[in-house]
């Protein structure tokens, strides 16, 4: 399963941005749960969104809920994660993955995506 990240960059603080990840080749199966997580530099990977490949049913960390949508295309075998009013401590890098329940834990997925940087200034 290859997975490819994209779209991080800089951004001020109360700005949005929209990072993507693709699944590289083949389709991605209907019971599947795609997520996002993110690491800060010296901190672990910490759980942001995931959604629910086949139900479109979505979960969010406390600290990005209302600020954040996941969503899907399944035409493009694509994930979304769009950031709205971004603050200096969602910097960090982004990273999509690939389970099979909205797990909050790191270690519960085998798949994951190489990255990708986001930078909120204040």
């Amino acid at each position: 399963v290859q997975l490819q990240a994209s779209g991080g960059g800089l951004v001020q603080a109360g700005g949005s941005l929209r990072v993507s990840c693709a699944k590289a080749s083949g389709r991605i199966f209907s019971s599947a749960v795609m997520a996002w997580f993110r690491q800060a530099p010296g901190q672990e990977r910490e759980f942001v969104a995931a959604v629910g490949w086949g139900t479109g049913r979505t979960y969010y960390a406390d600290s990005v809920e209302g600020r954040f949508t996941i969503s899907r295309d399944t035409a493009r075998n694509t994930v979304y994660l769009r950031m709205n009013s971004v603050k200096p401590e969602d910097t960090a890098v982004y990273y999509c993955a690939r389970g099979q329940e909205p797990f909050r834990e790191a270690r519960r997925y085998n798949y994951w995506g190489q990255g990708t940087k986001v930078t909120v200034s204040s």
